[in-house]
């Protein structure tokens, strides 16, 4: 049993989706805090043919709160009016707006419920089958911290595999790992990843998933997930 465990973000970009695509379930980590500089409620995307970063407004978003205890208080109109400006000409864009459209009109705005929500819609359009579930739901010691609630979580859900976004090397000990019987790997994007985005630009990387899907059908998004390799 292949088990991943993230914090949720707003439209990750695509290593946090190949991610979800490598493992059998998939954990939503929403009982931790939030992240106030992280990239919860932010990402990039093409505004103008360049990287530019966009934000989701939230209520109560504070490093001393869960995620469970942060709201959603964006319409999102500013943003579907950016997508509009800019991704129009994209070749996927009428079916990825439709999708977008569907997440942002989500009427759950509780923050972990609502990214939840956006995975299981994107993986949907995908046709991948990862289970996802909340960390909330499971239960365990909830005085665990780090590691400790990491294990505890593998072992709950039966797990012999963790993977982990490879940003997390820094993080956690294979050996650890180990001594508890799961094998501890890091996905990590092929360097070479790429598509082709707007005609007569060069390849912007690290975007938003949004721009994954805006240039690629779900066929050949895929194949983009699948372009990594665990470290």
């Amino acid at each position: 049993m292949k088990v991943g465990i993230m914090q949720p973000y707003f439209m990750p970009y695509i290593g946090y989706f190949q991610l979800m695509k490598a493992v059998d379930i998939f954990v939503v980590y929403n009982d931790v805090n939030y992240i106030k500089r992280g990239w919860v409620a932010r990402n990039n995307i093409l505004i103008g043919g360049k990287k530019q970063l966009i934000n989701i407004c939230l209520q109560g978003a504070s490093q001393n709160k869960h995620f469970t205890d942060i709201r959603i208080i964006d319409d999102f109109s500013k943003l579907t009016k950016t997508l509009d400006f800019n991704y129009s000409k994209a070749r996927y864009f009428p079916s990825v707006m439709e999708l977008m459209n569907v997440i942002f009109s989500y009427p759950e705005k509780r923050l972990d419920l609502f990214l939840t929500h956006s995975f299981k819609q994107i993986l949907s359009y995908l046709n991948i089958d990862t289970k996802i579930i909340l960390s909330s739901d499971i239960e365990k010691d909830n005085s665990l911290k780090g590691t400790d609630k990491v294990l505890a979580i593998c072992k709950k859900l039966d797990a012999d595999t963790y993977y982990n976004a490879i940003g997390g090397r820094e993080l956690y000990d294979r050996e650890i790992f180990q001594r508890h019987n799961i094998v501890l790997s890091f996905v990590q994007t092929d360097q070479e990843l790429s598509y082709k985005q707007f005609d007569n630009m060069p390849f912007i990387p690290n975007l938003s998933i949004i721009d994954v899907l805006m240039f690629n059908s779900p066929y050949e998004t895929n194949h983009l997930l699948d372009q990594y390799e665990l470290v």
